[in-house]
C-alpha cells in the first residue's frame, strides 16, 4: 500500500543536482514543495507547485515524444512486428506535438486538475497568448526531419534490426543503486548486448546538443551496469551517444578514473544537498526563504516557477 509521507525520501540523480546547482530555489520546489502535490488534500502551495513543475516546453516536449516513439519502434522491431516507416513517424510526432498545444491553449482547466495527464507549454502558459514563437516553431520543424531520418540510419538502430547479433537488456526503465542507503536513480535509453564484438552497449539518444555532462551522465549508467551484472573489466562495456540532429554517434570507453570521477559528485553533491535539511533523518527540509533564489534573469526566463517566484 501506498504510504503518505510528509517529507520525500533523500535520493539522487544527475537530473536532480544539475537543477540544485542551476537555482536552490527550484530545486526546493521541484523535491520537497511539490511533493504530495497531486493528493486532493494537499495544501494550495504544494498543488500548485506540483502543476508547475509538470508544466514542459517545446524543446523538452518534442524531445520525450522522440523518445517514447524511439523505444516503441525498437520494441516492435525485437518483437518482429512492423516497423513504421518514416513518414508514419514524423507523421506521430506531429499528431502529440499538435495535441500538446491544443491542450496548452484549450484543455488549460484539465491540466490543471490532472497536469500529470495533459500538457502544458511553457511558451503558452507565461505568454497568456494560443501562438508559439515562430522561431522556435522553424527549429523544431527543422529538427523534426533531420532527428528522424538519423534514427534510421544509426549505429543503434542499425544493431536493433539485426536481431541475430544483439541480446536486448532492457530500456527507459527506473533503476537504482544505493550509497549509504540513499537511492541513486538511472535511466538508460537503451541496453543491449553486441554478440560479435562481446560487448555491452549503453546508449543514449539525444535530440539536443552535446553537453560535457554527457560522460558523467553514461559513467554512472556504467557504475550501475557494472554492479548490476558483475561485469570484471570495464573494456568490456562501451557508452555511445547517438545525437540524433547531427546524426553523430560518439562511443566512449571509459577508465576506472571516469568511475571514480562520478563516484565523487554524486558523494559531494549528496553532502550539498543535506546542507539544506532541517532534520536529515526526516529529509525535513529548511524553510524555503533559506534556498536562494537565482539572480540572472534569463534563467528565470526559461523556469517553470516565475509565478511563485515573482507573484504579480
Amino acid at each position: 500500500m501506498y504510504e503518505i509521507k510528509p517529507f520525500p525520501d533523500l535520493s539522487w540523480s544527475l537530473s536532480r543536482h544539475k537543477t540544485m546547482l542551476t537555482c536552490l530555489r527550484k530545486y526546493a520546489y521541484d523535491y520537497y514543495v511539490s511533493h504530495n502535490g497531486w493528493l486532493s488534500q494537499a495544501d494550495t502551495l504544494s498543488r500548485q507547485a506540483y502543476r508547475l513543475k509538470k508544466m514542459t516546453n517545446l524543446e523538452m516536449h518534442f524531445g520525450s515524444i522522440v523518445h517514447d516513439l524511439i523505444y516503441q519502434a525498437i520494441q516492435r522491431c525485437l518483437k518482429n512486428q512492423s516497423i513504421p516507416s518514416q513518414e508514419d513517424f514524423i507523421d506521430e510526432v506531429r499528431h502529440h506535438l499538435n495535441r500538446g498545444f491544443i491542450e496548452s491553449t484549450k484543455k488549460e482547466h484539465l491540466w490543471q486538475n490532472r497536469p500529470k495527464h495533459y500538457t502544458m507549454l511553457h511558451e503558452i502558459y507565461y505568454s497568456q497568448t494560443d501562438t508559439l514563437p515562430e522561431s522556435k516553431v522553424r527549429k523544431i520543424t527543422d529538427r523534426l526531419q533531420r532527428t528522424v531520418k538519423n534514427f534510421y540510419s544509426s549505429q543503434t538502430f542499425t544493431d536493433v534490426i539485426d536481431k541475430e547479433n544483439m541480446r536486448f537488456i532492457e530500456s527507459e526503465t527506473f533503476r537504482f543503486m544505493k550509497t549509504e542507503g540513499i537511492k541513486l536513480f538511472v535511466v538508460m535509453d537503451l541496453v543491449y548486448k553486441d554478440l560479435k564484438r562481446n560487448k555491452w552497449i549503453i546508449v543514449d539518444w539525444k535530440t539536443g546538443k552535446s553537453s560535457e555532462e554527457d560522460r558523467n551522465q553514461l559513467a554512472l549508467y556504467a557504475l550501475y551496469l557494472q554492479q548490476k551484472h558483475n561485469i570484471e573489466s570495464l573494456d568490456d562495456i562501451v557508452i555511445r551517444n547517438e545525437y540524433l540532429v547531427s546524426g553523430e554517434h560518439i562511443e566512449h570507453q571509459l577508465t576506472e578514473q571516469d568511475l571514480i570521477n562520478v563516484q565523487h559528485l554524486y558523494q559531494m553533491s549528496i553532502e550539498q544537498m543535506k546542507l539544506y535539511l532541517e532534520d536529515p533523518a526526516q529529509n525535513k527540509p529548511l524553510p524555503i526563504e533559506q534556498f536562494p533564489m537565482q539572480d540572472d534573469p534569463r534563467t528565470c526566463a526559461r523556469c517553470n516557477y516565475q509565478e511563485l517566484c515573482f507573484p504579480s
